[in-house]
């Protein structure tokens, strides 16, 4: 449960909060040269800029980490306290929705209100995994998504995505009002740059392909950053929002209208019989006459979904600004391995600026050397920045860059998925609980073939994409077991790190506490059976091939594994 509170490091106002657990020695030697207007991190101190404490000579342990590792969103709302589903207690449910974040809560509230009765379950709290560290940027505009889709699906394919996305964020809007809910919505113009003149005529294309679907786009050059750009797409009437608040806003809606929320409680087994029967880890059953998946990455995966879903994880950073400073909108280029930004209203008349990018696939990056790199970035375009908060988020791709939301598989008459979301899964999702809520109630929306995940001529659309991506699960899965570890015993891995040990020809996960514990684990992946690698930042285990991530005990952080880390049998060589 998170605690909130003002502590070191924090700036007046700006709440953080407690537990703070990541090692913070000084930043590592080495970076080439030094950044214009490197940001300041709060609680810096003369002699030592970067406001982490250094370690003692001769340590070795992570590098500096800008701020402190905290979700504004979390930082900012109530902790949840929902039950776990007990044996008997949930019964039997019109709809069971597995997954507590924006696309399952969403899908919830909205069936709901069509008269079903609903139950939640959430394998941690509700609104705290993906979408509790998300950058929730509400808005149909998704970077170059629309001359993509004017060339794959045609005119009318991407007028229907645009639709759809766009009363997502109207729906938002609504929902927000008629539940008077303070969520900060902000309507806010949107914007996908470029500051290469190459880059130009991609832009142009995009303009005129979303004004053509029907968005309020133009091609602009002037934009409110404090930074020239060469060329920008602009498309009104778009939002931000505190995604959080506005999801417990949801899910309090729902059990006041009868419907359940269950924490704590992971969905371990499903039979998609008349009715259909979940199963938690708890051995806690619950009967629904239809079912809806919507953990991020399906957990459960008998359409192959993951043969069409590549991971990505993204870092954020954030500090306050001068209110007249505020850039007036969202952007987002893909230089630079992506670089988006947005600001969230702070105290005393300030906001909060969010810089997110450095993607890259879990599992495969020194992500402290990331967030150096965002840092930096977000300390020469806004300078005199100071980093208060820095946190991460993941999403899925699928391979043809539209959601996959409908019947689960092939076969499916009472089962449902929500995944895919490609980074935009505040828009994506609520369109998704939308949609699915049609679906299960008789409706079929327009744009239901766009993402039904049956589609018919994926196949041909996918097909480079997917081959790329069963490429490089395939270098990870034999390549990663032939690769020779730069650590070659548990007593090389330093002090609030980890590394994957060659012990007896297998593979063992090894993390060493800043105490010096040891702790060691199985280095494969409880999902298909991948190695996973240690995330210096977030202090986690993480799977490079479908993103599942693990906590240093090896319990799971996120799926689609659903069972921890195993312990480290010694007597297996």
């Amino acid at each position: 449960m998170l605690q909130v509170l003002s502590g070191a490091g924090a700036l007046p106002g700006f709440p953080l909060p407690g537990g703070e657990n990541l090692p913070r020695p000084r930043r590592r030697d080495g970076r080439t040269g030094e950044p214009p207007a490197r940001p300041r991190v709060a609680g810096a101190r003369p002699g030592n800029p970067s406001g982490m404490a250094s370690p003692a000579a001769g340590a070795a342990g992570p590098p500096a980490l800008p701020g402190v590792f905290a979700s504004h969103w979390m930082a900012t709302s109530p902790a949840t306290s929902y039950p776990p589903l007990t044996s008997g207690a949930g019964a039997e449910v019109d709809v069971a929705v597995i997954g507590g974040g924006v696309a399952g809560l969403s899908a919830a509230w909205e069936l709901s209100r069509a008269g079903c009765s609903v139950a939640v379950l959430e394998a941690g709290r509700i609104a705290a995994g993906v979408t509790g560290f998300t950058t929730a940027k509400l808005t149909a505009l998704h970077t170059l998504v629309y001359a993509g889709l004017r060339r794959t699906r045609g005119p009318e394919g991407a007028r229907l995505y645009a639709r759809s996305q766009q009363e997502a964020v109207e729906r938002v809007v609504e929902v927000a009002g008629l539940l008077g809910v303070d969520c900060e919505l902000e309507r806010r113009p949107a914007f996908t740059y470029v500051t290469d003149p190459a880059g130009v005529a991609a832009v142009r294309e995009e303009a005129n392909a979303a004004e053509q679907a029907g968005l309020p786009a133009s091609y602009v050059r002037e934009t409110g950053l404090p930074f020239p750009v060469a060329g920008a797409v602009r498309v009104e009437d778009q939002a931000q929002f505190h995604p959080r608040r506005y999801l417990l806003a949801l899910a309090e809606d729902l059990v006041a209208r009868g419907g359940a929320v269950y924490e704590l409680t992971r969905v371990t087994g499903l039979d998609e019989g008349t009715p259909c029967r979940l199963t938690t880890e708890n051995g806690a059953e619950l009967v629904a006459r239809d079912v809806v998946v919507a953990t991020h990455y399906p957990v459960f995966d008998r359409a192959l979904l993951f043969t069409r879903l590549s991971p990505r994880r993204e870092l954020v950073v954030a500090g306050p600004l001068a209110a007249d400073r505020d850039p007036g909108g969202m952007y987002i280029t893909q230089e630079n391995d992506t670089r988006s930004v947005r600001t969230a209203p702070g105290p005393d008349g300030r906001r909060l600026l969010i810089v997110t990018g450095e993607h890259f696939t879990p599992g495969t990056a020194d992500v402290t050397e990331r967030f150096g790199r965002l840092a930096d970035w977000a300390g020469a375009h806004f300078p005199g920045l100071e980093i208060t908060h820095r946190w991460a988020t993941q999403d899925n791709d699928s391979t043809d860059t539209v959601p996959l939301v409908g019947p689960f598989h092939a076969g499916s008459r009472h089962t449902y998925v929500a995944t895919g979301f490609g980074g935009w899964g505040m828009s994506g999702g609520v369109m998704a609980g939308r949609l699915l809520a049609d679906l299960i109630t008789g409706l079929r929306p327009a744009w239901a073939d766009l993402y039904d995940p049956r589609r018919v001529g994926s196949a041909l659309r996918e097909a480079p994409a997917f081959l790329r991506h069963q490429a490089t699960v395939a270098q990870h899965f034999v390549g990663d077991r032939l690769r020779v570890p730069h650590v070659e015993s548990p007593e090389e891995v330093a002090p609030g790190t980890g590394a994957v040990v060659r012990m007896g020809g297998r593979a063992c996960a090894v993390h060493r506490a800043a105490d010096g514990t040891v702790r060691r684990l199985s280095a494969r992946c409880t999902h298909l059976g991948c190695l996973v690698a240690f995330n210096d930042a977030e202090q986690a285990w993480e799977c490079p091939c479908h993103g599942s991530r693990f906590a240093v005990d090896g319990s799971v952080l996120q799926g689609p594994a659903v069972r921890p880390l195993e312990a480290w049998d010694a007597g297996e060589g």
